[in-house]
C-alpha cells in the first residue's frame, strides 16, 4: 500500500479498470469561492493517488478528467454532492456514474443518525480513521505527511464499504431508491452551484 502525490494531473495508466473511489479537498465549503486543491483517487487495489493543484492552476489535467468523466467507471464517494460540485466547477466534467456511501448509509442504517465516514468505517469495517487534518490548509505550497495520509484515508475504504452497502440495500429492498438518488446527485450539485444550496425545492415552502 502506498500514497502517491502528483502535481496538476494523474499519470496515465496508474489505475486498474473498474470502479474508482474519489474525494476532494478544497479551501473551504463554498465551492465557487474556495478553490479545489486536491483530488484523491483509488482503484481499490491498495494504492491511493493524490492530484494536487496549485494556486492559479488552469485545471487542465487531461488524464484525471478522462477517468472522472468515463461513463463506464463507477465513482465511489462519501457525500458525493460536494465532490461532484467541486469537480464540475473546477475541472469541467461530471464525475459520474455515482455511488454515495453516505446516502446508502442513510437508507439502510436507519437505526442511527451517525453517517460520517469515520462512523461508517468503524461499524462496517472495524477500523479507525483520523479526521484531525480535515480543517487544515489544503492550499499550502507543500502538503504534510499527515495531510497526505488523511486525504488517502478518505478513499482507502470506499470499495470495501461499497460492497457491504450494496448487499444491505438489496436486503432492505432499497436498491432502486438508492440508484435514483445517485442518478440525481449531479443535478443536486448543479443546484448547489446555481444558488439553491440551502433551499429544498421539493418542500412546500
Amino acid at each position: 500500500m502506498a500514497v502517491y502525490l502528483h502535481e496538476e494531473d494523474l499519470p496515465a495508466g496508474v489505475l486498474a479498470p473498474g470502479p474508482v473511489a474519489v474525494d476532494t479537498e478544497t479551501m473551504g465549503l463554498i465551492t465557487p469561492r474556495d478553490r479545489l486543491c486536491v483530488v484523491q483517487i483509488s482503484d481499490g487495489k491498495g494504492d491511493e493517488h493524490l492530484v494536487r493543484f496549485n494556486a492559479g492552476s488552469a485545471y487542465d489535467a487531461p488524464n484525471l478528467k478522462a477517468v472522472l468523466a468515463d461513463p463506464a467507471r463507477l465513482k465511489l464517494y462519501h457525500f458525493a454532492r460536494f465532490d461532484l460540485a467541486a469537480i464540475e466547477h473546477y475541472l469541467g466534467v461530471v464525475a459520474a456514474p455515482v455511488f454515495c456511501t453516505k446516502i446508502a448509509s442513510k437508507l439502510v442504517r436507519t437505526y442511527t443518525d451517525r453517517h460520517g465516514l469515520k462512523d461508517l468505517v468503524r461499524e462496517l469495517l472495524g477500523k479507525e480513521i483520523s479526521k484531525q487534518q480535515q480543517s487544515s490548509d489544503w492550499g499550502a505550497p507543500n502538503l504534510t505527511d499527515a495531510q497526505q495520509e488523511y486525504a488517502a484515508s478518505d478513499v482507502r475504504h470506499l470499495h470495501a464499504m461499497h460492497a457491504i452497502l450494496v448487499e444491505r440495500l438489496a436486503r432492505e429492498h432499497r436498491t432502486d431508491m438508492a440508484q435514483a438518488c445517485f442518478d440525481f446527485l449531479p443535478y443536486r450539485a448543479r443546484l448547489d452551484l446555481a444558488g439553491w444550496a440551502e433551499k429544498d425545492i421539493f418542500s412546500h415552502e
